[in-house]
């Protein structure tokens, strides 16, 4: 991999409906390059699929973050389905394993059911994310049109309006109302282990003082090493970050540290990032089967 494969990986994190001529744009390529590059990622198994990320409070639903020390993955995941449904799990270096699961009520109680389950491991942090209040709310067009991208959120226009029956200028609205709505974001899977020649590391930051501040602080210092946007969540912030040197990923963590505000910043490097969709179908369905034309969030966390 070079800094160009970066960069194209990146424009596709932040944005995976992104089209070659687009980056080829921004990065003063050709768009025969950015297509090169892009199928030779896919092949090599860099990049593993195209997907979206919806946040589930767009549905009424909470999330618990937390982080383990086991990396045995499929039998956390069996534990953590007796509680709720898994968002993102993250194996990583260190026999750590970060993971996010959707619940939908009794938050305290299901904490609780965690930390009973995880006796075979040490429970290292857990939190809800607060939801953020993302809006717009979703129409019924949004959601089939969403129905249909979740299956390949990089299908045209043209073809997501045949399958689903709409005009194209009613598929065009509904994917710019998607794309303009920070609870949905259009990405990408990838194999970290794949990153030959770059690190895909993780920088969890603990924040004590006023986050927006801090997190302005941080992507003033740190943008020009981001793979994808920040997450905030509560007192969190995630960066997701590359580096071709070891020792500059350590330098850059310890100058995380370093901005006012941030209490702790712990380092960690994926091995595999999944990402799940299940509990959104689920989602989708019940939506479809409320009845107006808009998704009641509060209705459907009941």
């Amino acid at each position: 991999m070079d800094n160009l494969d970066i960069q194209i990986l990146s424009r596709l994190m932040n944005n995976c409906r992104m089209s070659a001529r687009q980056i080829a744009m921004e990065t003063e390529k050709t768009s025969a390059t950015i297509n090169s590059r892009i199928q030779r990622m896919q092949r090599d198994g860099i990049i593993r699929e195209f997907s979206i990320r919806v946040e589930p409070s767009m549905f009424g639903y909470g999330v618990l973050y937390f982080a383990v020390s086991g990396e045995d993955a499929n039998r956390i995941l069996e534990q953590i389905c007796l509680v709720g449904e898994p968002y993102v799990v993250v194996p990583c270096i260190g026999g750590i394993t970060l993971c996010s699961i959707v619940v939908r009520e009794n938050i305290q109680e299901k904490i609780e059911m965690i930390n009973g389950l995880m006796k075979h491991v040490r429970m290292l942090f857990i939190f809800e994310a607060e939801s953020p209040g993302y809006g717009p709310s979703l129409t019924k067009t949004d959601l089939r049109v969403l129905g249909e991208l979740v299956r390949n959120p990089r299908q045209r226009i043209e073809t997501v309006a045949s399958k689903t029956c709409y005009s194209t200028k009613t598929v065009a609205r509904c994917i710019t109302r998607l794309q303009d709505n920070d609870g949905v974001q259009f990405t990408l899977a990838c194999d970290p282990r794949r990153f030959d020649g770059f690190i895909y590391y993780v920088i969890m930051v603990q924040i004590d003082g006023d986050l927006d501040r801090t997190l302005g602080d941080i992507n003033r210092q740190f943008s020009g090493s981001y793979l994808h946007i920040p997450f905030v969540a509560r007192n969190q912030i995630v960066l997701f970050m590359s580096s071709d040197s070891i020792f500059r990923m350590d330098e850059l963590t310890h100058e995380v540290r370093m901005v006012k505000n941030v209490r702790a910043a712990d380092l960690f490097i994926p091995k595999k990032i999944l990402l799940y969709n299940k509990w959104l179908e689920g989602a989708m369905d019940r939506a479809e089967s409320l009845p107006g034309l808009h998704v009641d969030a509060r209705r459907l966390g009941d």
